[in-house]
């Protein structure tokens, strides 16, 4: 063999460095930041925190009521789908119920679908007796969801709605 032909592709070869060397890496993909807490369990939590002297507990359909239950069952299972489905099949009976909203703005938030969640908490809260800890919920699920967009003057603002929650009891002697 000539000893021209070992470099024949030399040429080739070098100018494929030069033009590899030209180009970036494409930049890493960037993952939406994941809350390093479940804000759903901070969302409850509110609502247990809420000692106000209102509790309002609506009378509930069982069919409803049972329907709610599988839901709580899908949801402890990690079924998140499921558990919004069938509290979508719930709320088309009582579509005006307060605690079933606020339930599946929490399974919205479970599913990162946080317009979802900050709609639903709000619309509870327009229809809930917007004392108690039901109220303390919706405004906590609205605190996170404007944390979750970045949006810290709306939740500071939805902390105060947190707060507005609370009425004090009657001192008794």
């Amino acid at each position: 063999m000539f000893p021209a032909a070992r470099f024949r592709f030399a040429p080739a070869t070098l100018a494929a460095l030069l033009l590899a060397g030209c180009f970036e890496a494409p930049p890493p993909e960037v993952k939406p930041v994941r809350p390093s807490y479940d804000r759903v369990a901070v969302i409850r939590a509110a609502g247990e925190r809420e000692k106000s002297v209102i509790d309002v507990a609506p009378l509930r359909d069982p069919g409803v009521s049972a329907m709610q239950d599988v839901a709580q069952a899908d949801e402890r299972a990690g079924r998140y789908a499921q558990a919004a489905a069938m509290l979508d099949r719930a709320l088309r009976l009582a579509p005006d119920s307060p605690d079933l909203l606020q339930d599946r703005a929490e399974i919205a938030v479970r599913l990162h679908d946080y317009a979802a969640a900050e709609r639903l908490a709000r619309q509870s809260w327009s229809l809930g007796p917007q004392l108690g800890p039901l109220c303390a919920r919706n405004w906590q699920t609205v605190v996170e969801m404007r944390l979750q967009a970045g949006d810290e003057a709306g939740a500071v603002a939805a902390r105060k709605g947190v707060q507005a929650c609370h009425k004090e009891g009657v001192p008794r002697y």
